[in-house]
């Protein structure tokens, strides 16, 4: 061949490879699946927050996304960070929605881009900007065309947007679903007919913008066509969209809960996760997203609620930090493994439903080509159940779901876990030792005392008590309501050794009371009731009294009808009580000064700059309403950075001029309602599992690694209540040990179905370990046990029965290697007590 025919022939290649690559793809669907160019899809996709996280996360967090099985990463867009000053817009750092959705690709996953532009998704004001609010005529979501305008404008920008970058998949990009508003069908009733006009218009504007990809709306069951209705909630199996040209999709199954101010922390057992993701498949469904799969941090003043914490770990998948939560990770891959195997089946045909006893159900998807999968449910809380299905016996533990992926053979039940467990652990460092260690970790305070106050040129007088939002727009959390009044020597709160008790009522979140400059007294609501009312001593003088009242938001309202119409701030009464006497003077209407924010946040404080601070021998320490200031040195290693807010009340905290978050340590959740353990069976609820009763909500703060250099970095805390700063140390993220526990009665591992398949044999369930990190091995074991081990990851201890020969069995496979497997049987271990069902426990160490 001469070159100039080779030549020929390799341009025609590149032209190939190229139009193929850029070929858009058709995204379709019918009642059964989402249609990809012509092939209906059983799809698994998981939640991931781009702006709750940091852009060097997002391609490890995808990457872990990928690997634990997803083929779909979802997320939100939220307006307010894109368009904080009308028609002014960011897409800049953790705002960069383009670069997360081309990571998305770029691992060869899909996208579904949540427009909204409503979210919830515990932010705050539910995504929407604080100037949307300030439109003259405007309702929120309803039929109003101011509204309608505003929305009809931001989801037109985002959508131009993508398709300038080419990222719809008609385009040959990631994205294959989008979604306008959100769970709208919760609180619809309340806006009457405005509300069903409302959504055919935002029904039809979608669909208008031309994207090439199908359109959902979740939580809708009116939606219209071509909308599709889609499922949130703990559980969906028994969801049935509203047309039956739509498929079954789920579009939040919630993997946890979030954390308020006040609250315990929320976990859900991944036996129920997987539980609800397998009944859900076995009745027909075809599209599940985790929500949250990472569910990150909420950073600076972005929580929503009010009373939201700043952590929003969710109990995902992958944690708050990145690291892989096990075995909730590790199980849910292997159901998606289970569900994959399954998939030729499942998208031909329809499930044929059938009873196979009181609380015992299967589900049969079976083609005219031979193609046929099953899944078998013991919905029963309670009991084991044996079970009959096509001529073989199959045992189910309770509140479980069974996988055969050929109709005989059980590649997995949800209930019996083969992935490893891990524990995280945080190592802190304390500000003396890292002095001695690195000469400076946190050393060198400054500090600035916040005036108490009116301090501001700016301030406004107006008679009678203002809404804070309205007044604030929420550009600080805090509102100054200051007021001068005087008290004559014969009036009665002064007679005859009176005592006067100041009264005031404020809608939330939190306040604090100054009378002539000292503080009196505080209050705060709480995340089931935002209200705050109290009713301090004061001791008043003869002649001019001064008081200052310091209300604070604590996140705005994200939910709910006509949230947008909840206020805060202190509306009244304020009132001067004579206790002994009984004398009122109500102080409501009289004329009020105000100053939105602080003087530090005027100052700029928060950056590290300016020269109001002040540094001396004798750092002031419980005291209310100051700024502090100190350099550090990062923590060494590359594991992620942890502030411990041990010490310290309520405030918010802010390294190198980023905003962690609020900070409240204070706030400590109620001493009951948790347990040692959650039984994983029969129906989760939100405060179902909860850990951590009688300690602080949150006392550790993420500090992402990539806001900090290994020296100089500079902390700025605002603290509000009174708290140590000394007391503060840093922390790193580590993983502690690495356990499993699988018994002689687990299924074979999912990843040897296709091989033992080939080879026409059926392996027994094995036992296997990985070091969770990079360039570790295993380095001992802590424990081991083949018998009738019991307790758990941390806590094991030997049974009645046990193996002399597991623990050096166990080392010889595993120490000193990155990962082991071992097969959980008597040819491996011997037979310690025969006729009992045995299992094998192990403990290792990484490092």
């Amino acid at each position: 061949m001469r070159w100039t025919e080779q030549l020929l022939i390799l341009s025609f290649l590149a032209v190939g490879v190229l139009q193929t690559a850029t070929f858009g793809a058709n995204v379709t669907h019918d009642h059964r699946a989402l249609v990809i160019d012509g092939r209906r899809r059983v799809l698994i996709s998981g939640s991931i927050h781009y702006p709750r996280s940091t852009p060097d996360m997002w391609a490890d967090l995808i990457q872990k996304s990928k690997d634990g099985g997803l083929d779909v990463i979802e997320t939100y867009v939220f307006w307010d960070l894109h368009e904080p000053v009308r028609n002014q817009y960011d897409f800049e750092g953790r705002n960069d929605l383009v670069k997360f959705i081309k990571l998305v690709g770029e691992a060869g996953l899909y996208a579904h881009l949540r427009i909204g532009p409503y979210v919830c998704a515990e932010w705050n004001y539910g995504g929407f900007p604080l100037w949307l609010h300030f439109i003259p005529g405007i309702k929120f979501r309803t039929d109003n065309e101011p509204f309608k305008v505003e929305m009809q404008r931001f989801t037109a920008k985002i959508v131009d947007l993508m398709k300038q970058e080419k990222l719809y998949a008609s385009q040959g990009g990631p994205i294959i679903l989008s979604q306008i508003e959100n769970e709208y069908g919760n609180i619809d009733s309340a806006f009457g007919s405005a509300g069903k006009r409302y959504i055919n218009w935002a029904a039809s504007m979608a669909t208008s913008l031309d994207t090439g990809v199908p359109w959902v709306m979740c939580q809708q069951a009116d939606a219209p066509d071509p909308m599709i209705d889609t499922c949130n909630g703990f559980y969906c199996d028994q969801y049935t969209p509203a047309s039956a040209n739509r498929p079954k999709m789920w579009t939040e199954n919630w993997t946890g809960w979030f954390l308020v101010f006040g609250g315990a922390v929320p976990y859900r057992p991944v036996e129920d996760i997987a539980f609800a993701v397998a009944r859900f498949f076995q009745r027909g469904g075809t599209f599940q997203n985790y929500y949250m799969y990472h569910g990150g941090t909420n950073f600076g003043r972005s929580t929503g609620g009010p009373f939201i914490a700043t952590s929003y770990d969710y109990d995902a998948p992958i944690d708050e930090y990145g690291f892989l939560r096990q075995p909730k990770w590790g199980h849910l891959k292997d159901v998606h493994k289970a569900i994959k195997l399954c998939e030729q089946a499942m998208v031909a045909t329809d499930p044929t439903i059938s009873s196979l006893g009181s609380n015992l159900e299967a589900s049969v998807y079976k083609t005219g080509s031979g193609l046929c999968a099953a899944f078998l449910a013991n919905i029963d809380t309670q009991s084991d159940a044996t079970v009959n299905f096509n001529g073989n016996s199959y045992q189910l533990p309770p509140w479980s779901v069974s996988i055969l992926p050929d109709c005989k053979n059980v590649v997995l039940n949800t209930a019996k876990i083969n992935s490893a467990t891990t524990i995280p652990k945080f190592v802190r460092q304390s500000s003396s030792n890292a002095i001695d260690a690195s000469g400076g970790f946190l050393a060198g305070w400054s500090w600035f005392n916040e005036p108490v106050g009116i301090s501001s040129s700016n301030a406004v007088t107006k008679p009678g008590l203002l809404e804070q939002i309205n007044t604030t727009a929420d550009e600080s959390d805090y509102l100054w309501y200051s007021l001068s009044t005087n008290v004559q020597v014969d009036e009665p709160f002064l007679k005859d050794g009176s005592q006067t008790v100041l009264h005031v009522e404020s809608l939330g979140h939190a306040l604090h009371a100054y009378v002539n400059g000292k503080l009196a007294g505080s209050g705060k609501g709480n995340s089931n009731n935002a209200k705050v009312s109290i009713d301090v001593p004061i001791t008043l003088i003869p002649g001019k009294n001064k008081i200052d009242l310091l209300s604070l938001t604590v996140g705005l309202q994200n939910y709910g009808a006509f949230y947008d119409e909840k206020g805060a701030g202190i509306t009244g009464p304020v009132k001067l009580v004579g206790v002994n006497n009984g004398s009122t003077v109500d102080l409501s209407s009289q004329q009020w000064t105000y100053q939105t924010g602080l003087k530090g946040e005027e100052l700029g404080l928060s950056n590290g700059g300016s020269s109001a601070w002040v540094s001396g021998a004798t750092l002031p320490k419980e005291q209310p309403l100051i700024w502090y200031k100190t350099t550090f040195d990062a923590p060494s290693g590359t594991n992620p950075v942890a502030l411990d807010f041990t010490g310290m009340g309520k405030g918010e905290a802010f390294v190198n001029g980023q905003s962690i978050g609020r900070y409240w340590p204070t706030y400590i959740a109620s001493s009951s309602g948790c347990t040692d353990s959650c039984n994983y069976k029969g129906s989760y609820s939100s405060n179902k599992c909860l850990k951590n009763c009688g300690k602080p909500s949150q006392q550790l703060y993420h500090v992402p690694r990539s806001w900090l250099q290994p020296s100089g970095n500079t902390l700025v805390l605002f603290e509000e209540t009174g708290g140590d700063p000394t007391q503060l140390s840093f922390a790193t993220r580590e993983i502690g040990s690495l356990c499993s526990h699988i018994s002689e009665s687990h299924p074979q591992h999912v990843e040897t179905w296709r091989s033992s398949r080939k080879r026409g044999s059926r392996p027994g369930p094995a036992l296997s370990l990985e070091c969770p990190l990079t360039n570790q091995v295993i380095s001992s074991i802590e424990f081991a046990s083949f018998g009738t081990p019991s307790g758990s990851c941390g806590s094991f201890s030997h049974g009645s029965c046990n193996s002399t020969q597991a623990l050096s069995i166990v080392q010889k496979a595993c120490v000193g290697s990155k990962s082991c497997r071992m097969d959980v049987s008597i040819d491996m271990f011997g037979d310690p007590c025969i006729g009992v069902t045995k299992s094998l426990a192990v403990e290792a160490a990484c490092t």
